[in-house]
């Protein structure tokens, strides 16, 4: 069981009582790259939470104060040490420093708990939150990939490609960052 607390939040893993709070984000999803989470039913969240219970890289993140899921964190190791993350949150906690505060909490995690080397974040460019996120946590733009993926189409059916940013901090770099910009 992981449990991350920073000064507002709990970061932990998922139970069944987050069901509704993910059915809350996820039933309208904002940014194109989690258009393949996005939930139709309440029976779909229920569901999605009892498969992400099993990941233990899948963290919710709670208000200290309630345990009201307000987003999510997740990564994906690549081997011997490095990490791929990512986050979403619900658009009413947004403008609150939650997501700085909760990615600050899950990277020191990863850093120094599950030892990553490398830690790096994909961003499509038209998600300027994310960029903003990835440079308040010191990671730094490494390239732009041109029509990297497709999650949507455009109106005549075709795949609407687009060109999604690298983002990355390494391990040596992490402790010396000021994070709190």
């Amino acid at each position: 069981m992981i449990r991350i607390e920073t000064e507002r939040l709990i970061i932990r893993n998922f139970r069944e009582s987050d069901s509704s709070g993910l059915w809350d984000y996820l039933s309208h999803p904002r940014v194109n790259c989690f258009l393949n989470e996005k939930l139709n039913t309440f029976e779909e969240a229920i569901a999605n939470v009892k498969e992400r219970e099993k990941d233990e890289l899948q963290l919710a993140v709670c208000l200290k104060e309630d345990d009201k899921i307000i987003g999510n964190l997740f990564a994906q190791k690549e081997e011997p040490d490095t990490y791929s993350v990512g986050w979403q949150f619900n658009v009413r906690s947004e403008g609150k420093g939650y997501a700085s505060e909760a990615a600050t909490g899950y990277l020191t995690f990863l850093f120094n708990e599950q030892n990553a080397r490398r830690i790096y974040a994909y961003v499509e460019d038209n998600n300027i939150r994310s960029q903003k996120l990835c440079q308040r946590l010191g990671m730094r733009k490494e390239g732009c990939f041109r029509e990297f993926i497709s999650f949507t189409q455009n109106e005549d059916g075709t795949p609407r490609y687009e060109n999604t940013f690298q983002y990355a901090v390494l391990k040596k770099e992490w402790g010396f960052l000021d994070k709190s910009v």
